[in-house]
Order: C-alpha cells, then sequence, then structure tokens
C-alpha cells in the first residue's frame, strides 16, 4: 500500500503522557507531506518524460528502419539502373556496329563498282581512241591517195575536157 502526502498530512498519532511535541511533529508531518508530493509529482513527471521518450525511441527506431529499408532499395535500384544503362549501352554500341559495318560494306560495294566502272570507261576510252586513230590513218591514206600524181586516166579526162571546151563554138557564143 502507498503512502500519499494527505495519508501523511491526516496521520494522527495517539497521544501518550510525556510524548514528543505535537506541533513539532504535525510540522514536521506537513513538511514531509509536502517533500513527499514535491517527489511524486517530479516522479510522475519524470515517468511522463520516460514515457515521451520511450515513444520518441520508438518512432526512431521505426524511421531508422525505414531508412535503412529505403537505403537498401535505393541502392538495389541504382545497382539495377547501373546493370540497365549498361546493357542498354551494350545494345546501342552492338546496333551502331552493326550499322558500321553495314556501311562500311556499302562503301566497299559501291568503291568496287566504281572502280569496275573506271575500267570500263578506260577500256572504252581505249576503244574509242584505237577507233579514231583506224579512221584518221585512213582518212589520212586516202588523202595521200588524192594528194599522189595523176594517173593516166585522170590525164586522159582532162584533155577530153579541154578539147570539148574548145570545139563547142555555140557554147562560147552564148556566154559572154
Amino acid at each position: 500500500m502507498r503512502i500519499t502526502p494527505l495519508d501523511i498530512r491526516n496521520h494522527v498519532f495517539p497521544r501518550r503522557v510525556s510524548g514528543y511535541d505535537r506541533e513539532e511533529v504535525d510540522g514536521f508531518l506537513r513538511m514531509v507531506a509536502e517533500d513527499y508530493e514535491a517527489a511524486l509529482r517530479f516522479s510522475s513527471g519524470l515517468r511522463d518524460r520516460v514515457k515521451e521518450l520511450e515513444e520518441r525511441v520508438r518512432d526512431l527506431s521505426a524511421n531508422e528502419t525505414l531508412l535503412k529499408e529505403t537505403l537498401t532499395t535505393a541502392q538495389q535500384l541504382a545497382e539495377d539502373l547501373k546493370q540497365t544503362a549498361m546493357k542498354e549501352a551494350e545494345v546501342v554500341v552492338g546496333q551502331a556496329e552493326l550499322q558500321g559495318e553495314k556501311l562500311l560494306d556499302a562503301a566497299h560495294r559501291r568503291a568496287a563498282s566504281l572502280a569496275e566502272d573506271i575500267r570500263e570507261m578506260k577500256r572504252l576510252r581505249a576503244e574509242l581512241s584505237a577507233s579514231l586513230r583506224a579512221t584518221i590513218e585512213r582518212y589520212l591514206v586516202q588523202i595521200e591517195h588524192l594528194a599522189a600524181e595523176p594517173v593516166a586516166e585522170d590525164a586522159a579526162l582532162e584533155q577530153r575536157i579541154a578539147v570539148l571546151g574548145q570545139s563547142s563554138p555555140a557554147r562560147r557564143g552564148r556566154n559572154p
């Protein structure tokens, strides 16, 4: 059973003939009751404070647990994002390499085609040059043939033309 400050104040000691001074005992009991009451209030305040602190510790522990879980989740998420980014980068690099290889292959094919076109043009140029040379040489032969001295037939034709030109008096008179 607990004693309250009111119990201390209301407690009455039995009277005896040669006992303590009643006023001194009552004053002392009042003082003890006040001190006891103050101690109880202080104790009650400390209990309330302990409850508040315990509740705060529970909240902080819950927050700490939540923060730890959040941190772990964030770290895992960051690792997942990193791995995903690495995989995506590998895919992009692979696609770029494949596209580069295709472009390079197309460029090689185009270069080969252009080289073939150049060879064909050189062949055509050589053929055209040979044909032109042959044509020029034929014309040169004909020019040389025409420039050579007149043959006997040409001289005979020239004499006939001259005779015909002289024997035609009617023609001479007509032309002034």
